[in-house]
């Protein structure tokens, strides 16, 4: 529907609570309240405490409508000492470079594309930065083959539209909108899962800083402040790949897997702990032994090779990357918590790892079992495990 005669405006994003009533198509807009019983809160919840210091302590230029200093950003994210004592816990175990490049992306009239591939922090590290940025990371497109138009330009209340025709009472604005007219970091998840034709709804928005509404003759301008955080992984390259003309408008920052078997084991240790503890688990330094175990099996079968370099390995079909050796040894301490003693076993982690490396019966069982009568089974220390993977194996 298009209203005749009216002249362009530049308009707020900001919508009445009623336009965001539940309607086909538009997309909702939800209060951000943060509960003390949340099962994962927000970065800016989980962490307020740090970035409240953060902010306090930082003394640096701040770009317009930032929380706090680009170098105040960086230090949220890889963690350091404050002058007054507080600790701030690294967020991202990696090179520096990376998150500074990221962090100054963001400073400027580029948005940010997040690539690697699954399980290599893209997700939190985007979150995490929406959080420091703007303190809100709740501006999210999640990106799927069904996401359509209205989840990234904006939607309708059906019911205000069709009683009184196009108004601005009627627009649903999207998180990208609400961003651009805020002046905050807007999130789009798993970018090349969203079809083509969505996709170049972002060009404009990117190139010209601008989001007509034609409907109503109107266009929301961006406020200095905003930008926009995407992230794919490299394995969906040719499911809905970024046309060049879309790349352009991204600075792209390519996150690698850890570089080192020390550096995995001490990310994995430090998300479990933190999920652990929300969960009310054991402590994961209780079995930091089988988190080393869980990290040496995916790297060895995802590199291809032994540690030691000596054994030529299979790799299976699936990422085995450090997000599921969290999520592994997670449900592991859940098992040794309720099914156990508390204490993290080989036998709380091989159904879990199996379930991992597992993913294509046939091809990925005889990739496993090679691994394990080959590697396993002759690796001193290893016995107990060998065994209990056989188990689950059979």
């Amino acid at each position: 529907m298009t209203v005749p005669g009216t002249a362009p405006a530049t308009v707020s994003a900001a919508a009445p609570a009623a336009a965001s009533a539940a309607v086909p198509g538009a997309v909702s807009v939800t209060a951000h309240e943060p509960g003390p019983e949340a099962l994962r809160p927000h970065a800016e919840d989980a962490f307020a405490h740090e970035l409240k210091a953060l902010a306090a302590a930082d003394d640096r230029p701040r770009p317009e409508r930032w929380r706090m200093s680009p170098w105040a950003v960086a230090t949220y994210l890889l963690g350091g000492t404050l002058p007054d004592g507080t600790v701030i816990t690294p967020k991202y175990v990696g090179p520096r470079r990376i998150v500074e490049v990221a962090v100054t992306t963001l400073a400027t009239d580029r948005a940010l594309l997040l690539l690697g591939v699954p399980g290599t922090a893209k997700t939190w590290v985007s979150e995490h930065l929406a959080a420091a940025v703007s303190g809100d990371s709740t501006l999210l497109v999640q990106g799927t083959a069904g996401t359509p138009e209205e989840a990234i330009r904006y939607g309708w209340n059906y019911a205000r539209l069709l009683a009184h025709g196009p108004s601005r009472d009627a627009l649903v604005p999207s998180p990208v909108m609400r961003a651009m007219a805020d002046g905050m970091t807007a999130r789009v998840e798993e970018l090349t899962r969203i079809p083509a034709d969505v996709q170049d709804t972002l060009i404009t928005i990117l190139s010209e800083k601008t989001l007509p509404i034609p409907e109503l003759g109107q266009e929301v301008q961006a406020v200095r402040g905003f930008n926009l955080i995407a992230t794919a992984n490299d394995r969906d390259r040719g499911v809905n790949e970024l046309s060049s003309a879309l790349r352009r408008r991204f600075n792209t920052v390519v996150l690698p897997l850890p570089a080192t078997p020390d550096a995995e084991v001490d990310i994995v240790s430090r998300r479990v702990d933190q999920i652990g503890r929300s969960l009310d688990l054991p402590a994961a330094p209780d079995g930091i032994d089988e988190i080393r175990r869980v990290v040496t099996v995916f790297r060895e079968l995802r590199d291809g090779v032994t540690t030691d370099g000596r054994t030529k390995l299979k790799s299976p079909s699936g990422t085995l990357s450090t997000a599921e050796a969290i999520s592994v040894v997670t449900s592991g301490l859940a098992l040794a918590a309720h099914f156990g003693d508390g204490v993290l076993r080989p036998g709380d982690v091989a159904a879990g790892i199996l379930g991992a490396v597992v993913r294509d019966p046939a091809a990925d069982r005889v990739v496993w079992q090679e691994y394990l009568e080959t590697v396993v089974r002759e690796r001193d220390g290893w016995q107990d495990f060998y065994r209990a993977c056989r188990e689950v194996s059979a």
